[in-house]
């Protein structure tokens, strides 16, 4: 058929072509062209028509060479599918794909999806209050923030979604399930969730709220010790931080000042890279604080600590657990690196890719994974996550009473050198329980309660931990 193109005598022959199918095709191949015009020989092969097999596979092929096969695609469903296509949800669903095939954290955002993550990184937002991640290809609670629905639900980090409103959530992209549990306040979402050591799943209600998140809570301890805790890295973080260091340091100046800091990252799902970097930059005077490599190990960044503005060398403790991640994960593996810090409790999650959003001309966006995080001493957060100085399991309330009166109980008159032997006992080795002794007078002069961390094991050894930092400095001056 002499003037006419393989492509257009293809859909002619097709049932339902008719001229303006042809001419929508035509002006949809014209759009092709002026998107890969500097693809320089891809668009001249698709000016042709002619899109050689052979020459795609060579060494020197474009690598736009399969949007032809894109576009061929997406002109058939326009042209014959049963039922009018959406443009807008084809050209979404193409890119969203696409992208999905990365990684867990790329991820396509349409208008309004960028839109509920602009809300996020500025603390407020309706929804349940939930931080969700993948993890084993479930989507997983990764913390719950306090005063949310979630919460008041009895929702806890380490909850696997199994159903969100009626839809299955196994492999549901995580824009997709925000979408759903995002709406206006007053509204009602229903989800079905698994629980470690449960065995039925469990059915919840829970009822959208404005969810407002303030990024620190602090408070000074009896003993003088700021327990400071971060709950995520947002645009307010390091300001919020400062002004709760600057208050602890005014209301003890009068009794001695600040005598350490614990810093809490537990439960922390990271946030904004450049929060992480200046709350970093308040304890660390100098060196690198995180770096960045992209494709081939290639430094794309490098963050460096400021003298000006440093705090003062307080002995500091970062308590971290398996749900500390991404930003969290920065500063942790900061102070640790530089001896900063201590840090106690469990490996943390191993969120060390970098993600950068890319603005789109419609007002969607790309978060693309550009980069993987590496410590000062240069190691990856990514899969590893940081291993504690000092590795500590959180035990429940009770657990944690049972411990300690087991260890009472270990100090008795068997105990003391020199005791009588009791008629039955064996002769044993006699253990040196001078250093076990002097910690006890110690822990017994100290005027904190024990009830402080009552509740939280985790934090009372982190604690501890710190208190004899505290103690070595204080008698080393």
């Amino acid at each position: 058929m002499p003037g006419t193109t393989w492509w257009s005598y293809t859909l002619s022959n097709r049932p339902g072509y008719t001229p303006a199918v042809h001419l929508r095709t035509r002006v949809f191949r014209l759009a092709v062209l002026v998107v890969t015009g500097f693809a320089g020989s891809f668009a001249a092969t698709v000016a042709l028509d002619v899109v050689s097999t052979a020459s795609a596979t060579e060494g020197s092929a474009s690598p736009y060479a399969n949007l032809g096969v894109f576009a061929r695609a997406l002109s058939h469903i326009e042209a014959v599918h049963v039922e009018e296509a959406n443009q807008d949800e084809l050209i979404y669903g193409a890119i969203r794909g696409m992208v999905e095939t990365l990684d867990p954290h790329s991820t396509f955002m349409d208008p309004e999806e960028y839109r509920i993550l602009t809300s996020d990184t500025q603390g407020r937002f309706g929804g349940i209050g939930v931080e969700i991640d993948v993890r084993d290809g479930w989507l997983t609670v990764h913390g719950v923030i306090e005063g949310g629905p979630a919460e008041a639900a009895g929702m806890q980090p380490g909850d696997r979604f199994l159903r969100i409103d009626g839809r299955q959530a196994r492999d549901l992209p995580i824009s997709e399930s925000v979408r759903i549990m995002r709406g206006e306040p007053g509204t009602r979402v229903r989800v079905q969730i698994r629980r470690e050591g449960e065995d039925e799943a469990l059915d919840l209600e829970l009822t959208r709220a404005i969810v407002e998140v303030e990024a620190v809570e602090a408070r000074i301890l009896p003993d003088r010790i700021v327990h400071m805790r971060l709950k995520a890295f947002q645009s307010t973080t390091t300001q919020e931080m400062r002004r709760a260091l600057d208050v602890a340091v005014e209301r003890t100046e009068d009794s001695g000042g600040v005598r350490g800091v614990l810093l809490d990252l537990r439960r922390n799902p990271g946030g904004l890279l450049n929060e992480a970097v200046r709350v970093s930059d308040e304890f660390l005077s100098s060196g690198t604080i995180v770096s960045t490599r992209g494709r081939g190990g290639q430094v794309l960044s490098e963050a460096r600590a400021h003298a000006a503005g440093t705090r003062p060398d307080w002995p500091l403790v970062v308590l971290v657990d398996n749900y500390t991640a991404s930003a969290a994960e920065i500063v942790a593996g900061a102070l640790r690196d530089h001896g900063r810090a201590i840090v106690v409790g469990s490996r943390t999650w191993g969120k060390g890719s970098v993600q950068n959003v890319i603005e789109l001309p419609d007002g969607s966006a790309l978060k693309l994974t550009i980069a993987r995080y590496y410590t000062p001493s240069g190691r990856s957060i990514q899969a590893h996550g940081i291993e504690p100085d000092v590795e500590v399991g959180q035990l429940s309330a009770e657990a944690a009473r049972d411990l300690v009166q087991r260890a009472v109980e270990r100090f008795s008159e068997a105990s003391l050198e020199g005791h009588l032997r009791g008629e039955d006992e064996p002769e044993v080795e006699v253990e040196d329980l001078t250093s076990r002794t002097q910690i006890r007078r110690e822990a017994d002069a100290s005027e904190e309660p024990e009830e402080v961390f009552e509740d939280d094991f985790q934090a009372r050894i982190a604690h501890q931990v710190l208190r004899a930092l505290v103690l070595q400095r204080e008698l080393e001056d």
